[in-house]
């Protein structure tokens, strides 16, 4: 099996042996300035105005590898441990990111570069031109980096190779998975050493939920930037991101309700025919037959297809929402009169919520019923593929450390 090398850029290796081959080498520490300045260089030209347009989820990666953010990060590290505490980098972490949101390996690494690892990433063959314009500046931002750099971040691509992934799960300390159930399981089957761990993060279901009285009350700007919003989070990714909305849950009496989702609609419709956004023949396909297949269930109403881009389903009950992938720009509606009906509905994989209309003591309270049973993150429109050093429920930076306590 041959490793392509794609950070640093070289030419390819043949064995797990050469990859990881000893460089004498001084650690990083955590927090490490040489990684800092290096980590905030690749900002500055994530931030260049002609790659956000080429790539426009870049932007949001350059602002959270700002130096600002990074920096701000350790402190709060620091700042959680006690004067008895030490911290130290965990080792060498291996890391297998999804295909289908092509910069999230990006994330995970940074914090664990940060953290002053080792780090292996495997970048998948099918990742797309923002994975590659990523690769770009990572290897570009080596020209004014230590040294150090270079040493101890690899980022490799190889085929579907179980030899490879063994050998490379062997010598971690930590492995961080993403991607589906079945693709976790399967990476599992290849052991750790005894002291080492995994880090995963399987399938997850994330939903949207629109006050129905809290619509009524905003501006029709506000209600404007409220659709562009949900289709930042819905449309990036083809809506299969761990975070992408799928059923919109209206909050609130039923008579109102359809009102609003008939308004949201129409704008959410203006929006995706401004930005261009559509999908080929074979989605278009795929959403019908995800759309029929749900009703053929029982569960929903009446179904709407206003383009290829956007489909909608009026579904009769909460327990009729799906979990499942239906296709970029299918949005099933459910209307429930409270909060409290979408307890019992919450299951330990389903991640985030996204919200317009309600205030923060309505969206606490719900968080207090959930009781860490499911959901673990609660943000705005606009705001659910922003990554954020606490992913998952998992507080990142803490998990790519080791922690030592001296006392006397």
């Amino acid at each position: 099996m041959t490793l392509r090398m794609r950070f640093p850029v070289g030419e390819a290796v043949s064995s797990v042996a050469d990859l990881l081959a000893p460089n004498e080498v001084e650690p990083l520490a955590v927090g490490d300035p040489r990684m800092v300045d290096f980590l905030a260089a690749v900002a500055k030209r994530l931030l260049t105005p002609a790659l956000a347009r080429r790539h426009p989820e870049l932007g949001s990666l350059g602002f959270f590898l700002r130096r600002r953010e990074l920096l701000g990060a350790v402190e709060r590290l620091h700042s959680t441990l006690g004067p008895d505490t030490l911290v130290f980098p965990r080792g060498r972490v291996f890391h297998v990111p999804p295909a289908n949101v092509d910069t999230i390996f990006v994330y995970s690494w940074a914090l664990s570069a940060l953290a002053g690892n080792t780090n292996v990433v495997r970048v998948s063959p099918r990742s797309a031109a923002a994975a590659d314009a990523v690769l770009e500046v990572l290897n570009a931002s080596l020209a004014e980096a230590d040294p150090v750099v270079a040493r101890t971040q690899l980022m490799v691509t190889y085929g579907h190779d179980d030899a490879v992934t063994a050998q490379l799960s062997a010598t971690s300390d930590l492995r961080v998975l993403w991607g589906g159930d079945r693709a976790v399981e399967n990476l599992r089957r290849h052991p750790l050493a005894p002291a080492a761990r995994d880090l995963t993060f399987p399938d997850r279901s994330s939903f949207a939920m629109l006050s129905v009285p809290g619509w009524a009350a905003a501006s029709p700007q506000r209600r404007r930037e409220a659709a562009n919003a949900f289709a930042n989070d819905a449309y990036w990714f083809d809506q299969a991101a761990c975070a992408s909305p799928r059923t919109v849950f209206l909050v609130g009496a039923a008579e109102q309700a359809d009102e609003v989702r008939a308004e949201f609609v129409a704008l959410l419709e203006d929006v995706v025919q401004e930005r261009g956004w559509d999908v080929d023949a074979a989605m278009a396909v795929e959403k019908r037959v995800g759309a029929y297949g749900l009703a053929a269930d029982g569960g929903v109403r009446r179904m709407v297809f206003h383009r290829n881009a956007l489909a909608t389903l009026e579904l009769a009950e909460v327990s009729a929402t799906p979990r499942h992938w239906l296709g970029a720009g299918t949005f099933p509606f459910v209307t429930v009169p409270d909060l409290t009906e979408l307890v019992p509905f919450v299951r330990r994989r389903d991640q985030t919520l996204t919200h317009f209309g309600f205030d923060r003591d309505e969206l606490t309270a719900l968080a207090r019923s959930l009781g860490g049973r499911g959901v673990d993150r609660i943000v705005p429109f606009g705001a659910a593929l922003t990554f954020a050093p606490v992913w998952d429920g998992h507080d990142l930076l803490r998990e790519f450390v080791r922690l030592v306590t001296v006392n006397d």
